[in-house]
């Protein structure tokens, strides 16, 4: 019977494989070249980094929509000249309206 000190050991563990250090690609033997490369196969991921380049990401998508939206509203837009010299912003119209 095993004394009280001692953990009771669970008959259910799986043996650990002899060949294998850890689990994915840190456990594989690789040049420094490739890691050099392929350093995100490597790193552990770093959730607020993601997290920054995600809302950066979606803040540039959205400034270049903006845009997009801004530069669409001003081409219908023509500078006019009047008979009597005044400047003012029409509407491009078509003549067969």
């Amino acid at each position: 019977m095993p004394s009280a000190s001692e953990p009771p050991s669970a008959p259910n563990e799986a043996p650990k494989e002899r060949g294998c250090r850890s689990p994915g690609l840190r456990g594989v033997q690789t040049t420094t070249l490739f890691r050099a490369v392929n350093p995100e196969l490597f790193i552990k991921p770093n959730k607020p980094v993601m997290a920054f380049g995600l809302i950066t990401i979606t803040l540039c998508v959205a400034y270049i929509g903006y845009l997009h939206t801004t530069q669409e509203n001003k081409k219908d837009l023509y500078e006019a000249i009047d008979s009597e010299g005044t400047r003012s912003m029409r509407r491009k119209t078509s003549k067969w309206d």
